[in-house]
């Protein structure tokens, strides 16, 4: 073999390996079954949900009652109350899921980390039930005196207004349980855990040198913690919360236990009565035929249609702002 031979570049053949084609094409298969099933339940209600549209067209969307009896059928109130439900208990739920992220995985001492990541997962496993329970039974007493009290600091204020006198000589206290605020509340420390894993993993995930170059430079922990770790972990901050924003919004059994149905426009969340897309589908589904039917199933995919759109929106934005793709120093 000359040395012309030995110089001359080798060509280099790049195949996949068995296990490589058999993990990429399982992936792929998943990927197209959950398509397929997303595709699948959109197109189901979307073929039983059109005599309803049939029915009543747009004022589906824009009468409040619901009386099928009298047939008259409309989303109006259930869609406000689903959306109050939802965007309370996300205001409530965002900063201390946030602020226990950032405990966890910047402040907390190795043992009692472990206990608390422990802990935040045993939220997250309690069924549904639990909390409504513990919502109506022990939550909600105590929450009246709460309520009046805002009533009485922020009655000015709509979305605390109730239709009562503060200082009656009776306590209309009625008028303060099943609200809106008891159910976003629970709702609220149900989807906390979910929040909370999703920021902590991405937290302990930011770049270990940047945060000692941060240290270098003189900076506090908290101030290593606004320069590095929270612009790194912006995605997994939106990505967590609209994963609890999603589970909010499909919330079932826990707000049947506490709500009292009620068929108005309103977002006084301080006042007895509401109605949310899921309780609605869950209390009446059983006695349903016909015309109500199809409306429930409409009513299912409305809130499919919502649920998709806010998991596209953030898929977006976490795409945009990935982590770490702002972290300065």
């Amino acid at each position: 073999m000359t040395t012309v031979d030995n110089d001359r570049p080798r060509r280099l053949r790049v195949g996949r390996t068995l296990g490589d084609r058999v993990f990429r094409g399982t992936a792929r298969g998943f990927g197209v079954t959950v398509l397929a099933v997303m595709g699948g339940i959109g197109v189901f209600l979307t073929i039983e949900a059109i005599p309803a549209f049939r029915e009543f067209g747009w004022d589906f969307f824009t009468t409040a009652e619901w009386n099928p009896e009298n047939g008259v059928l409309g989303l109006a109130a259930v869609l406000v109350g689903t959306l109050t439900v939802a965007v309370v208990s996300m205001v409530i739920a965002f900063p201390l899921a946030l602020g226990t992220a950032l405990y966890i995985s910047q402040y907390a001492a190795p043992k009692a980390k472990r206990w608390l990541i422990a802990m935040v997962d045993l939220m997250a496993s309690v069924p549904s039930v639990i909390y409504g329970l513990v919502g109506a039974y022990l939550l909600q007493p105590e929450m009246v005196y709460v309520s009046r009290w805002l009533h009485d600091m922020f009655g000015w204020i709509p979305v605390f207004r109730v239709d009562t006198d503060p200082d009656a000589a009776v306590f209309a206290q009625s008028r303060y349980t099943a609200s809106a605020l008891i159910a976003a509340i629970v709702v609220a420390m149900m989807v906390l855990p979910y929040a909370c894993m999703v920021m902590r993993e991405v937290f302990d995930q930011a770049p270990q040198g940047e945060r000692e170059a941060a240290y270098a430079l003189g900076s506090t922990r908290w101030g290593m913690v606004r320069a590095v770790v929270l612009p790194f972990g912006r995605g997994g901050i939106i990505g967590g919360t609209m994963l609890a924003l999603g589970r909010a919004l499909g919330e079932t059994i826990a707000v049947v236990l506490i709500i009292a149905p009620l068929f108005e426009v309103k977002v006084r969340i301080l006042e007895n009565g509401t109605i949310t897309v899921p309780s609605l589908i869950a209390t009446r589904y059983g006695e349903s035929v016909g015309i109500q039917l199809a409306g429930l199933l409409a009513a299912g995919l409305v809130l499919f249609v919502i649920t998709l759109i806010t998991n596209s929106i953030a898929a977006v934005i976490v795409t945009r702002s990935r982590s770490g793709a702002s972290t300065e120093i």
